[in-house]
């Protein structure tokens, strides 16, 4: 970004408009079109000195002249250029085309309905947008919509796709765009970035997708964008555009507390002194609950200071603004009196619906949408705060309102989940359970899986409402969130003694840390936030695999197995079953040299974003399109796997086949039993389709997280004694709930039984 030195004479005078940009809003500017003043038209005829004056807020017009090139608020082109690319603009235009129009209120809106999201679609293929491998010359779109993968995608039983983020993101430096600095969560533009399509190919993958069926699931980012044409205007002080961002403008005579910011970049993050200091003089409100991506010398509080940007008025400004995430991620205002920020996240959302097809969004780092100062001495409040709720209320009923349904992302508490999700989205990602099982198969014990579990029935989150995912972009979270902070003084009943919350979360994560990396060298710790993995190789570390050259072809049957009973947890409850297709081929961790670029800020996630060729388009392929290597495939493409009844994808199949036949993802979770074996876990479901009232049939869920077969008791006071019990997958009677309300078991190593009460007729007379 050019900069320009401060002037002595360049006081502050706040927001401000550039004199012949008003047109921009509505209509083209005419450049030999001078509009009249006020004082022209409403006092023609008197002599200027007497006609009355504004108050002036200061200052001289000042009349500045430019090199048509220069990238600054001098420029008038440079300004109209940044304005014609801005999501704010976008979004003002989209929010006029649909005022007023009677499709606005023909949906129910105002609560959220999981079954009715889960009925559209109930499982859902999570998509990675620069991890996948093409047809030559093919985009990623197009081949989202390839009819080979939708027909691949009929046989395994997928009926949804989350094409993850594609719009354009990054940021813009002068002229010029920048690239992402987070996967494209950074995003700058409501237009599909031309490196994966366009919106023709976007809308032609929701034709396939609805002649299959299924729906397309899209990205919106409630919490921040990157450092685009918005941002850009906002620090220069245009109209709303500084009402986007948590921003404050620094007088000054205090830039002397700032850092400096060398060339080469836009801002530099404040150390905690200069955070403390700013707070003190009543700039900003301080360190907040926690600093997300905490890193040494690179992000050490969530406040970033820009570098003086001179606007269109001639005035240069200094900022510190608020970015939860990365630098290159300012977050946004949802209650700022333009309401800019809240306009500009509809208006995406809308484009999203309304323009692209899309039956469904993802609201990501949706939980970090309100901020405000707490008592002296304590953090500002920003986890769990009343206007996030609104927010999500906003944009879900919004959503709602135009047909659609909503997902979101929120790595809180169970509260918060609960909270936010009550009026908010219609279903949440699971970050419960998520933790639980990978820890309870690092371990081979389900006792923190069971807690985390009976602790979410307790605080009225249930399994319905939610999507439980295999891998996905992000690493294995193991904050623990609901255990570390609100929650960290609670005494809880583990291995046979008392622990708090605190405690529990830091053994489990330690534990995790140990099983999947201390002897691994292929999985990696990512910040503070949890391990970079795949499910694979995730598997492969709990199997004692020190190296990714060290797995071998023999090893491939026992991963696969653990790899199918976690699809079985996933998929044999209520609520959405996701996997990726990092799940599907059965991808390994990259090594870590191959993506030694990506990985040099400590962003290590990046060993799991290998590229993946669904169908085997391009076998002598490397790398994909935009650049990730190619990862090692335990199982190999989809067409294949098909292919053989024994594949990964095939028992896949009769998972989510079962899953099907039985309506467990819109069942309700009734019991999570003690059980009689470690490595053991049962979930009882009523098969109601969410009506308490209705005669269901009963479906118990068994699996076996151990590395040993197992036998044991199941016992669950919601049995009824004498019922058949029926693997569901065989047909046959393995067994009879006896008078204690209980009936024997026998698994596997890494068994799954889908198990079906048949209630028996009592004798005629």
């Amino acid at each position: 970004m050019a900069r320009d030195e401060f002037r002595p004479e360049d006081l502050y005078t706040g927001p401000i408009d550039l004199p012949g940009m008003a047109t921009l809003d509505h209509e083209e500017a005419d450049p030999e079109k001078i509009e009249i003043s006020y004082d022209e038209a409403r006092y023609p005829a008197r002599p200027r000195r007497l006609r009355p004056r504004d108050q002036f807020r200061g200052g001289s017009v000042r009349r500045i002249r430019t090199d048509p090139r220069t990238a600054n608020g001098t420029n008038p082109s440079y300004v109209e250029w940044l304005v014609r690319q801005s999501m704010l603009k976008d979004a003002d235009v989209l929010a006029r085309q649909l005022a007023g129009q009677p499709a606005m209120w023909r949906n129910a809106y105002a609560r959220p309905d999981a079954r009715r999201a889960i009925a559209t679609s109930d499982v859902w293929f999570t998509a990675y947008p620069i991890s996948l491998i093409t047809r030559p010359g093919q985009s990623f779109l197009a081949a989202l919509g390839d009819e080979e993968l939708w027909e691949a995608f009929d046989r395994v039983g997928i009926t949804a796709v989350h094409t993850g983020p594609v719009k354009r993101a990054g940021g813009i430096a002068g002229w010029r765009e920048t690239p992402s600095v987070d996967g494209h969560f950074d995003r700058i533009s409501t237009e599909i970035d031309p490196a994966f399509g366009t919106e023709e190919e976007f809308r032609a993958l929701c034709d396939v997708a609805d002649t299959h069926g299924g729906s397309v699931i899209d990205d919106i980012v409630p919490g921040h964008t990157g450092k685009g044409a918005d941002f850009r205007l906002a620090e220069m002080g245009f109209k709303d555009y500084p009402g986007i961002y948590h921003m404050v403008e620094i007088l000054p005579e205090d830039w002397g507390l700032l850092p400096d910011v060398p060339e080469g970049v836009d801002s530099v993050n404040l150390d905690p002194t200069t955070e403390q200091e700013l707070e003190g003089r009543g700039y900003i409100i301080g360190a907040l609950q926690r600093v997300i991506f905490y890193t040494p010398g690179v992000k050490e509080t969530n406040w970033s200071a820009t570098a003086p940007v001179i606007g269109p008025d001639g005035i240069t400004r200094r900022w510190v603004y608020l970015h939860y995430f990365k630098q290159g991620q300012p977050s946004i205002n949802w209650l700022d009196p333009t309401f800019a920020g809240m306009r500009l996240v509809i208006g995406d959302a809308l484009h999203s619906l309304g323009e692209l097809g899309t039956s469904a969004l993802r609201l990501d780092a949706n939980g970090f949408l309100g901020v405000e100062k707490s008592a002296e001495g304590l953090p500002a409040w920003s986890e769990g705060h009343p206007l996030s709720h609104a927010a999500n209320h906003i944009i879900a009923g919004m959503v709602r309102k135009v047909g659609g349904f909503t997902f979101q992302e929120l790595n809180l508490t169970i509260e918060d989940i609960r909270d936010t999700g009550a009026v908010g989205a219609d279903l949440s990602y699971d970050f419960i359970g998520r933790p639980g099982y990978h820890h309870a198969l690092a371990t081979g014990q389900t006792e923190f899986l069971r807690l985390a579990l009976t602790t979410s029935l307790e605080f009225g989150v249930h399994p319905v409402q939610l999507v439980h995912g295999m891998q996905n972009h992000d690493e294995l979270t193991y904050e623990l969130v609901h255990w570390a902070t609100r929650h960290g003084d609670d005494l809880y009943r583990f291995r046979g003694g008392e622990i708090t919350g605190s405690q529990l979360a830091e053994l489990v994560r330690a534990e995790l840390t140990e099983g999947l990396t201390g002897t691994a060298d292929y999985n990696r710790v990512f910040t503070q936030n949890g391990i970079a993995c795949t499910t694979t190789s995730l598997i492969a570390a709990t199997r004692g695999i020190g190296r990714l050259d060290d797995i071998a072809d023999a090893d491939v049957p026992i991963i696969r197995d653990a790899h199918l009973l976690l699809c079985a947890y996933n998929a044999w409850q209520p609520g959405v079953f996701a996997l990726s297709g990092w799940d599907l081929v059965g991808m390994l961790t990259v090594p870590s040299d191959e993506v030694a670029d990506l990985i040099a800020s400590g962003d290590t996630r990046w060993i799991e974003r290998g590229a993946h060729d669904l169908l085997d388009v391009d076998p002598k392929a490397t790398r994909s399109a935009a650049g990730m290597p190619r990862g090692r495939a335990l199982y190999g493409p989809l067409p294949a796997q098909l292919d053989d009844p024994e594949s990964f994808a095939s028992r896949l199949a009769g998972i989510i086949d079962l899953r099907r036949e039985y309506g467990i993802a819109t069942a309700s979770q009734v019991d999570i039993p003690e059980v009689a074996h470690a490595g053991m876990l049962v979930l009882v479901h009523r098969l109601d389709d969410g009506d308490p009232d209705a005669d269901a049939r009963m479906q118990v869920t068994v699996l076996n997280f151990s590395s040993e077969p197992t036998e044991g008791t199941v016992r669950s006071e919601q049995l009824v004694p004498q019922s058949e019990v029926v693997d569901a997958a065989s047909g046959e009677t393995v067994g009879r709930v006896d008078d204690l309300q209980s009936f024997a078991v026998s698994l596997p190593a890494y068994g799954a039984l889908f198990l079906v009460l048949e209630p028996v007729e009592p004798p005629a007379e």
